[in-house]
């Protein structure tokens, strides 16, 4: 029996030399693979309470909304500034070089709601953080952080570490 691990593609030097990369498309291209996965993901879910799930742009999107409907729970996209359409709150933060803006609608999530927040890498844990913040500003609680892979030696669970972190699989980083 094929493990998650098994799907994901380990491509060198993408996006520049010296990274490997890991490729969900694996996952994302068989269907056996897509469907262990997401009861993977479901499975790792059922011991939390929350009342909406939030997908991480892009990735996070692909395995969000499968959650979200499988839970019968709302989805909310973050993204990139400038993508969502009606009224936003933002919230901005630091990347290895530079820095990056994500938004959420205003109306999104109602103070109190418990987010499961949900991504398809855990690495540094800075863009996770700054959407657990997001929603935090907004007055939603963070009920937990989910992710398909986790790059244990780039340290992201002690970024989130004031929250519940989930991961279905685990590599190095480097």
């Amino acid at each position: 029996m094929k493990r998650i691990e098994d799907y994901i593609i380990s491509v060198p030097d993408f996006p520049k030399p010296g990274i490997l990369f890991r490729d969900i498309t694996g996952i994302l291209g068989d269907a056996d693979g897509l469907k262990l996965t997401l009861d993977t993901l479901y499975k790792s879910l059922e011991k939390y309470e929350f009342d909406v799930v939030a997908g991480l742009e892009a990735r996070g999107f692909l395995f969000g909304v499968s959650v979200a409907e499988h839970f019968h729970k709302p989805f909310v996209p973050v993204r990139k500034k400038g993508k969502l359409p009606r009224k936003t709150v933002e919230i901005s933060y630091d990347l290895e070089y530079g820095q990056a803006t994500m938004e959420i609608h205003k109306d999104a999530i109602q103070p109190g709601q418990r987010v499961a927040i949900i991504d398809d890498l855990l690495a540094t844990g800075g863009t996770a953080k700054a959407a657990a913040q997001l929603i935090e500003n907004v007055g939603g609680q963070v009920a937990c952080c989910t992710f398909v892979i986790e790059l244990f030696d780039l340290n992201g669970r002690e970024t989130l570490k004031k929250y519940q972190v989930e991961s279905l699989t685990s590599f190095q980083g480097h």
